[in-house]
């Protein structure tokens, strides 16, 4: 195969593949964003109501981080025998354990009826959706990177992507549609549980969708590789390979997911707390302005994705990092004016402006990483980071509203996380031309070669 280009499947395939991997991190991303937004509105009251309710946020908000401790876990288990056994099979267990965990939830006795137990059943099901999740991302990005052609690579991965703005679509929508025609006793009663429960129906679609595409191509030829060689020597394991070969890839996957993370939920979580108890924004109006802008950060993520394939990865993202940073002091004082045009404003912005991060990111990651090790290094590389970024971000500027009473510490902590993005990717490689179908560090080594991380671009 020439260097730099990866042969494009049938015309008819890449839209399945894409459609399959699209679909699933919907679903995921419904369920993980609706957890996010029920502990903003409801969790504090039903599971921890012996509190003050800033407080029974905030531990309502630390169940919601516990989701992202359990993620480097899933990354590790899924990417591990993602890249052992394939992409397919690995997804498909993933979206299993995200919906039967969500679906759970909606069935969960409160601590008016059970007491303790209701917040310990509640942490135990939010780990099994974290660690479902450590495992999705890696493989849908990484399912239809290595189907696609190569000069489009950035524009096809971009849309698992989507899923992440329309599963917030989703869920917002859910919870919009139920907080405007329940009165707040009823969706405190029983109408919280509905979205939760649609989850089941929703697995169901996606695991038809998912269970009908084909495994990576290149992952099957350097499966057949590796089949090959293991008479001579057993394989090392991916985490040992990436450690070895790629661990600066590893690091700067994790500085780039800093500002993008930590923007994210602090602009579509945590300002469903910050617009009802700073700006007297009612609830109803803060989930409308995260649902409009949702529906312009779906839309503008491909756009993104395409633009990454003409001037690379880097600038597209460097961009992104930038803008957040600068924006976040006219975000809050948008949101301070309690006006809904201006809020809509505010997040539609700042959700465009992540989106430049957030759309390169997955052929960003994948084309950082050898075949038989880029499952375990993508999803290492972006769920470590989620746990020092996205985990506490919401619990974070939550406190230091309750501590200082200010929009500034929290724009400058979303500031700081914008230095560390652009430090990240301005010291990195730009890859947009390499080839996915280069051989795995392992390789090199047998052969002499260079190690993967330092393979030949076009």
């Amino acid at each position: 195969m020439a260097s730099g280009t990866t042969a494009p499947p049938p015309p008819a395939s890449l839209p399945r593949i894409v459609a399959a991997s699209l679909i699933g991190t919907t679903i995921e991303w419904y369920d993980f964003f609706l957890y996010g937004s029920a502990a903003a509105l409801v969790f504090n009251k039903l599971f921890f109501p012996d509190s003050d309710p800033l407080v029974g946020t905030l531990l309502s908000f630390l169940t919601y981080a516990v989701g992202f401790a359990a993620r480097p876990l899933g990354a590790l288990v899924f990417g591990h025998y993602g890249d052992r056994l394939g992409r397919k099979k690995l997804l498909v267990l993933s979206l299993v354990l995200m919906g039967g965990a969500t679906f759970a939830i909606g069935l969960l006795p409160t601590h008016a009826t059970v007491g303790t137990a209701a917040p310990v059943l509640l942490t135990v099901l939010r780990l099994v959706q974290g660690f479902a999740l450590g495992g999705e991302w890696g493989g849908a990005v990484l399912l239809v990177s290595e189907h696609g052609d190569a000069r489009r690579r950035g524009f096809w991965a971009s849309w698992p992507q989507t899923g992440a703005p329309a599963g917030q679509l989703l869920a917002t929508g859910v919870l919009s549609l139920l907080t405007a025609v329940l009165s707040d006793d009823a969706f405190g009663t029983w109408g919280w549980r509905v979205p939760f429960l649609l989850s089941g129906v929703l697995v169901l679609v996606g695991l038809w969708i998912r269970l009908s595409v084909d495994e990576s191509p290149v992952f099957k030829e350097a499966l057949e590789r590796a089949e090959a060689r293991r008479s001579d020597a057993e394989e090392k394991l991916p985490l040992v390979s990436v450690l070895r070969y790629h661990w600066r890839d590893v690091l700067v996957a994790m500085g780039a997911r800093m500002a993008e993370n930590i923007s994210y939920y602090v602009i579509t979580a945590f300002i469903l707390v910050y617009a009802t108890t700073s700006a007297g924004v009612s609830k109803q109006t803060a989930l409308n302005a995260v649902l409009i802008a949702s529906a312009v950060h779906f839309a503008v993520i491909p756009a993104w994705g395409a633009l990454s394939d003409r001037v690379g990865r880097r600038p597209v993202y460097l961009l992104g990092a930038a803008g957040v940073g600068l924006w976040m002091f006219p975000f809050f004082a948008l949101v301070d004016t309690g006006s809904f045009g201006y809020l809509i404003l505010a997040v539609t912005v700042g959700l465009v402006l992540h989106g430049a991060m957030y759309a390169p990111q997955a052929a960003f990651f994948a084309e950082m990483f050898a075949t038989r090790m880029r499952y375990s290094g993508a999803s290492i590389g972006a769920q470590f980071a989620s746990v020092a970024a996205g985990a506490p971000a919401p619990l974070i500027a939550t406190a230091l509203l309750s501590d200082y009473d200010s929009s500034t510490p929290i724009a400058l902590y979303v500031i700081a996380a914008a230095v560390l993005t652009l430090v990240a990717v301005g010291v990195s490689r730009e890859t947009r031309h390499r080839d996915l179908a280069q051989v795995d560090g392992e390789d090199a080594e047998a052969s002499g070669a260079a190690p993967a991380a330092e393979a030949r671009t076009v």
